[in-house]
């Protein structure tokens, strides 16, 4: 009981030590910080795959001649204005001086806490700070089908101390979570408490989860900001982009270092002034962090370094990047209509009601084109307190008027009912919390025959 009241406490400290801005003047901020550095350094680069062993012991970190600050000289070479550094990766070393587990840096040859020396060095050159963390993490078996409550108290417990023991964080990036390759989903691992716990602790610290694979992006699902992993196939319009986003590579061929990589072909700073850190900065309201592999003696390699320098000769920061439109605000929450009973009208056969809210954006319930008024139903089962409704179209933008509505046993009453409220594939409704048992759309009018890929209601 002490132990919490103690934790309690610390954790309001802390809070109250940040000043908070808006999310909106945050998401600016971000975009504005313009291009940064990424940093893949942990257990893997002692391993030949970038996904290793997972019980490789502590002893193979062992780096001789690790020094953080001459990453930050590079970092400013290059122009950047922050760095993120791979605190946990998906084999579950820490790489700082945890309490919550003995698979860390202290347990190393090295003893030294690298996220410590990593965010004093890029603080000493003007460099933000900021964190990545994974969720799978497969040293501790916190994947697939071991999902423990002891488990999500571990990840609550380490973000705790990456959050209140080395300073602002201008923004967390996660991953690992709610991705095919990972299928860890947020509810098993639940988004919405480790979201208010981040919050909690930073107010103006960015949630970042890299799930641009999964969902539209036209909204900000389960996320501050937009994430593009470039090199997963994931690609940002540089031409109709309205959130604030981040898109990522790597300067070598893999995330982590790898023994050819002193003499590997780098990618071209001219393509990556050209074809993504301008186009991204000047049209696309996006940051773009790039990707710099320290060795195995804790070093970035000598090519690396050059090719960073020719960037910052290359690249110059805008004075000023373009304002961002406002946005319908990140969606956090679990969403109750995820594989509960739903009803429709007249539909195709193999695109029946179910396919609405089944947590897969890549199918979707389509509307028999001879019904006029298209209806879509889910039975929530229980009365639940609601207070918003996002619809998905299928594949473009149709919906041009509906009624949007809800039920509490029986009676029915209308949340929304007129023309679409953008152009857009997303439609995000807020409202006051009311109780229903039941939420219903009905299409009054469309461009072509309707089909609705997922509705979520929080």
């Amino acid at each position: 009981m002490k132990k919490m009241i103690l934790l309690s406490l610390l954790m309001s400290a802390v809070s109250s030590s940040f000043a908070q801005t808006s999310l909106s003047e945050r998401q600016q901020q971000f975009v504005d910080l313009q291009f940064g550095m990424f940093i893949h350094y942990n257990i893997p680069t002692y391993a030949p795959e970038d996904w290793p062993d997972p019980d490789l012991p502590p002893a193979v970190f062992n780096p001789t001649h690790l020094d953080c600050r001459q990453w930050a000289l590079a970092a400013k070479a290059a122009n950047m204005s922050y760095g993120c550094l791979t605190t946990k990766h998906h084999s579950g070393f820490c790489i700082w001086d945890t309490k919550t587990t003995d698979y860390n840096v202290m347990q190393s040859p090295l003893r030294r806490d690298v996220v410590r020396e990593f965010a004093d060095a890029f603080r000493a050159e003007g460099l933000k700070v900021m964190l990545y963390y994974s969720i799978l993490d497969t040293h501790h078996r916190l994947r697939p089908g071991h999902i423990k409550p002891w488990k999500i108290d571990m990840i609550k417990s380490q973000l705790t101390e990456l959050l209140t023991g080395y300073g602002p964080i201008e923004a967390l990036i996660i991953d690992g979570w709610d991705a095919p390759w990972s299928r860890i989903s947020y509810d098993e691992v639940p988004f919405s408490e480790i979201y208010a716990l981040v919050k909690r602790l930073q107010p103006d610290c960015l949630v970042m989860d890299l799930n641009a694979a999964k969902y539209p992006r036209e909204a900000l699902f389960y996320t501050d900001i937009k994430s593009y992993e470039q090199g997963a196939g994931q690609k940002i319009s540089t031409s109709d982009n309205r959130l604030p986003a981040l898109a990522c590579l790597p300067l070598q061929r893999t995330w982590f270092w790898k023994e050819s990589m002193p003499t590997d072909e780098l990618k071209s700073p001219r393509w990556l002034v050209d074809e993504n850190i301008r186009p991204y900065t000047e049209k696309a309201y996006c940051n773009f962090i790039l990707n710099a592999a320290p060795n195995r003696d804790g070093l970035i390699d000598d090519n690396a370094v050059a090719a960073l320098k020719e960037i910052g000769r290359l690249w110059k920061p805008l004075k000023k990047t373009p304002q961002l439109p406002s946005n319908d605000g990140p969606i956090t929450g679990h969403n109750i209509a995820k594989g509960k009973p739903a009803e429709c009208s007249w539909s195709y056969d193999m695109n029946i009601s179910d396919l609405a809210n089944d947590d897969d954006f890549g199918s979707a319930w389509w509307s028999h084109p001879l019904v006029k008024e298209p209806w879509w139903e889910v039975d929530l089962q229980e009365p639940q307190h609601i207070s918003m409704v996002t619809i998905t179209e299928a594949d473009s933008p149709r919906l041009k008027a509906y009624r949007l509505e809800y039920a509490i046993e029986g009676r029915w009453a209308t949340l929304y009912e007129g023309k679409s409220p953008n152009d857009l594939r997303v439609k995000v409704h807020r409202f006051p919390t009311v109780l229903a048992d039941r939420v219903r759309i009905t299409v009054l009018r469309s461009d072509g025959n309707p089909g609705i890929a997922e509705v979520g209601v929080y």
